[in-house]
């Protein structure tokens, strides 16, 4: 028996038909085994976006409407995790600023967003101040996640901190309305 196989396996070995398969096999599968994990984690990537986009948008709505309503970080955070849904460790890993911009002086934004890195000791919160009535504002969240693959493709080549999470950042501009 064990020799039947033996000489099974040699036979194997010294068969050449298909070698020139084989070598576009090699080649091939693993360009496109990575093209389509590269392809998930940037469709996963995007629907996050959508969410926090999505959960800005609302809370910005929120804001916008409720002008002398004394509003904390932590509750328009709280607000916008609950808005977006779908973005894991909301909570913990969501930065916002909001700051007031004046369209005839303009000044630059931060162009560094405030992110929180969990591999490191918690910092205060950097630029979060209510507007007043007929104000523009701009307030932006920066939130972080964990790729889906960060071995391959996309997951790979992003930037990351310290505890291996991706940033993802989206604003929006909006005037309080007058009550």
């Amino acid at each position: 028996m064990i020799r039947t196989f033996k000489n099974t396996l040699r036979r194997f070995r010294r068969d050449e038909n298909g070698a020139a398969m084989m070598m576009e096999f090699i080649i091939f599968v693993p360009l496109i085994f990575s093209t389509f994990l590269m392809a998930v984690e940037m469709g996963v990537y995007s629907m996050r976006h959508m969410f926090l986009d999505r959960g800005l948008d609302l809370t910005v709505r929120f804001v916008r409407l409720n002008t002398n309503t004394n509003i904390t970080h932590d509750q328009l955070k709280t607000m916008i995790c609950d808005y977006s849904g779908f973005l894991e460790d909301c909570d913990d890993t969501l930065r916002l600023e909001m700051q007031p911009l004046n369209p005839r002086a303009f000044a630059a934004f931060n162009q560094s967003a405030d992110c929180i890195d969990l591999s490191e000791e918690v910092e205060p919160v950097r630029g979060f101040v209510l507007g007043h009535e007929h104000q523009m504002m701009i307030l932006r969240a920066c939130v972080k996640f964990k790729p889906v693959y960060p071995t391959t493709g996309l997951g790979y080549a992003a930037v990351k901190d310290g505890s291996g999470r991706m940033r993802m950042i989206s604003s929006a501009a909006f005037v309080q309305e007058p009550n």
